[in-house]
């Protein structure tokens, strides 16, 4: 195998785990439920956004291939969940119409976007992709989740399967193009880089 075909093959294999972490999306909408009910108030939002964000930036970090500092991008995606969440469901009254949900998604992704984008290391450019793509993205997810049929009335935290499946080829396909796998190595967690 020459270079060329070893890089492509490492990149669609790295893709492909990050896509196959779609089943935590589940897995953090539950937890997410589990503690704050349905997202029908503002303590629901914010508590159930936090506790879904920390599950699913604990597992895009599992997935990202030692991309992620997990020190950074864990609590970015926990507070930006939170807060995202909170701004979201409140400004569309906790509705759960297409429209609704698709504007929720919009705003919680517009806080949760630079969140995250802040977290990413710190030779990524230019961030400001991640923080531009994740209200599309997160609208997508809604909407997705939504036309599939899921029983979106029951206000949950996150997205479901059909939208989080839709949500983390795509959101690979651009971690793959602004952090590369194998192009730096592996992240290093905050305060222990080494010094020279």
């Amino acid at each position: 195998m020459t270079r060329p075909d070893a890089s492509s093959t490492s990149a669609l294999r790295t893709s492909l785990i990050w896509t196959a972490g779609f089943l935590v999306f589940p897995v953090a909408g539950l937890a997410g439920t589990a503690v704050s009910g349905r997202v029908d108030d503002a303590a629901a939002a914010m508590l159930g956004g936090g506790v879904a964000g920390l599950v699913l930036g604990a597992g895009q970090v599992l997935v990202s291939r030692r991309r992620l500092d997990p020190l950074r991008w864990i609590p970015a995606t926990a507070v930006g969940m939170s807060v995202g969440l909170l701004l979201g469901a409140s400004v569309v009254g906790y509705g759960t119409s297409l429209a609704d949900l698709a504007l929720m998604g919009v705003l919680t992704g517009a806080v949760l976007g630079p969140a995250q984008a802040f977290a990413l290391p710190r030779h990524v450019h230019p961030r400001w992709v991640w923080a531009a793509a994740m209200p599309v993205m997160w609208a997508l997810g809604w909407t997705v989740t939504t036309l599939g049929g899921i029983s979106v009335d029951e206000q949950f935290t996150i997205f479901g399967a059909y939208g989080a499946l839709a949500f983390s080829a795509l959101s690979g396909l651009l971690l793959q193009r602004l952090l590369p796998y194998g192009a730096d190595g592996p992240v290093v967690p905050a305060g222990a880089e080494e010094t020279v």
